[in-house]
């Protein structure tokens, strides 16, 4: 019993356990499908309420749809309706110009028919008309006993006389008007350009003294046996002279540069105390790099100063190299910075390119620089510098025309030309005295008459030109050539003279007409007669 009791009361509990169990599984498939059931109404409701909203938003979707096609074929009738007045505007405004043309059309025919019936008026006035005159040329002819072609031939030639006559006094009244509105305002535009230059000059001279502490230094600058001044000469290319001056050692060089370095080198030996070939060496090295520093710092403040820019290195070099250089007491940079800017200042008054124009006046005299140690005139060589260095056609021009060797190509050249004058004959401008400067044109106009038939000699340009009038009636075309060159030669054998002279010679007849009515004047031959210029590389 003991063993039958549990094993019953274990088989009771697993027979309920079980009951209970399955009671349970029982009761969640009843929820579960409760559950379901009540998941699937909700589904089914929320389906109908979304069915139900699409089915509205369907509606009102399709309404507003309607609304806008119904409102877009209401603007299309609108504007169907308008371009359907705008046509029959047109087709009114066509037909009212229609009728328009049909009025002016008619309009002009009969203005047409009105014209016609005043031309064959006119034509039957005008024949009218020519009766008379041909009746009265007749009746003319008869009384004054000269047919009509007679008539006509006097009446032209007398017509004719009367023109040339007015229009003789015309054409001389023009050129005096011009000539002397012309002088005028050149003499203004010079006189302005003159008044704005201010420059200053230095003597020329081919010698250049040295101060020395006292008189035991010239022995000191000889050396034993001469080797110092020797040493110094060849470095140089300057000759020393050692006299009897007092305290002073004398250099002298045609060439400026080279006087500069010498002298520098010179003050430099003085100053250290020491003379001796390789002092001498080193002396002068130092003294070309002082001057070479100089000739470039000209050149770049005369640049600047101008406002002139792209020059090229050969011609900055030989730009600064003119300030060693002078002309009868002008230094030439001084006087090429002078022409510049009086071509500038012309050129500004003349509306013309002033940065050309100085630029040109600038470079006038660059062949200067170099014409000490080549040969030829300063004007070809500064051509040749321009040209090489590709410089503007203008400024080529002008410095081969400023002494007239060529036919100025722009009114710059010209300019150029008169600055160039201006500069170097001005009183003041170059340190000759009054005297000297009389004498010497005086022996220019005297050269010039002593020869046979020269009626008149005039120097013109501070003695850079002179004018030979001669006897017409005594030379002819090819003698007055000839007389050119002749002068030319006489004036370069027996004369100095600074830079160029031209020598002009004019043939030249004035004639009278018997009627007294005007003057004709008659250049004899082919005017005036140009020899080549003489030239002074000084």
């Amino acid at each position: 019993m003991d063993i039958i009791i549990p094993i019953l009361s274990a088989i009771l509990g697993f027979v309920i356990g079980a009951a209970i169990f399955r009671l349970i599984e029982s009761k969640k498939q009843e929820n579960a499908q409760l559950t379901a059931k009540e998941i699937l109404a909700q589904a089914e409701k929320e389906a109908q309420k979304l069915e139900k909203e699409a089915y509205v938003r369907a509606r009102e979707n399709f309404q507003k749809e309607r609304s806008e096609g119904q409102k877009q074929i209401k603007q299309r009738e609108q504007e169907l309706s308008k371009l359907e007045e705008r046509v029959r505007k047109r087709e009114k405004e066509l037909w009212r110009q229609e009728s328009g043309f049909r009025d002016r059309e008619n309009s002009l025919k009969k203005q047409q028919r009105q014209i016609e019936q005043l031309q064959a008026e006119t034509r039957e006035q005008q024949e009218k008309l020519q009766k008379i005159i041909e009746e009265q040329m007749r009746r003319l002819e008869e009384l004054s006993g000269l047919n009509r072609e007679d008539a006509k031939r006097q009446l032209k030639e007398h017509l004719l006389n009367q023109a040339r006559t007015e229009a003789a006094q015309e054409i001389v009244d023009v050129k005096k008007e011009a000539a002397e509105r012309a002088r005028w305002e050149a003499k203004e535009i010079m006189a302005f350009a003159i008044e704005r230059m201010a420059t200053e000059y230095t003597m020329e001279s081919t010698l250049v003294s040295v101060s020395l502490p006292n008189d035991g230094w010239k022995g000191l600058i000889i050396g034993r046996e001469g080797r110092n001044i020797k040493a110094f000469e060849a470095a140089t290319a300057v000759k020393v002279i050692v006299d009897d001056t007092p305290e002073t050692v004398v250099m002298s060089s045609f060439d400026p540069i080279k006087r500069e370095v010498a002298r520098l080198a010179m003050e430099g030996l003085i100053q250290k105390k020491n003379i001796n070939p390789k002092a001498i060496d080193q002396e002068v090295a130092k003294a070309q790099k002082i001057v070479d520093e100089s000739i470039r710092k000209a050149s770049e403040e005369t640049l600047a100063e101008l406002k002139i820019k792209n020059v090229h290195p050969e011609i900055r070099n030989y730009l600064g190299r003119l300030k060693y250089r002078t002309s009868y007491g002008q230094n030439i940079l001084e006087h090429s910075k002078e022409v510049a800017w009086l071509a500038g200042n012309m050129a500004a008054e003349l509306g013309l390119d002033v940065e050309l124009a100085r630029r040109a006046g600038l470079f006038h005299d660059i062949g200067k620089a170099v014409s000490n140690d080549s040969e030829g005139s300063h004007v070809s060589i500064g051509v040749d510098i321009t040209t090489r260095c590709k410089e503007h056609p203008v400024v080529v021009n002008a410095v081969l025309a400023h002494h007239e060797e060529a036919e100025p190509i722009s009114p710059i050249s010209v300019l150029v030309t008169a600055a160039d004058r201006i500069s170097g004959a001005r009183p003041g401008a170059r340190r000759e005295s009054l005297e000297a400067y009389a004498q010497r044109i005086s022996k220019l106009e005297d050269l010039a008459n002593s020869f046979e038939g020269v009626a008149k000699t005039y120097a013109l340009s501070a003695g850079r030109e002179i004018r030979v009038i001669v006897v017409p009636d005594k030379l002819t075309d090819t003698e007055a050539n000839l007389l050119a060159a002749d002068i030319a030669r006489k004036i370069k054998e027996s004369m100095e003279y600074p830079g160029q002279i031209k020598v002009t010679v004019i043939r030249h007849l004035l004639a009278q007409s018997s009627t007294d009515e005007f003057l004709v004047n008659n250049t004899q031959g082919n005017g005036p007669q140009k020899a080549a210029n003489i030239t002074n590389p000084n």
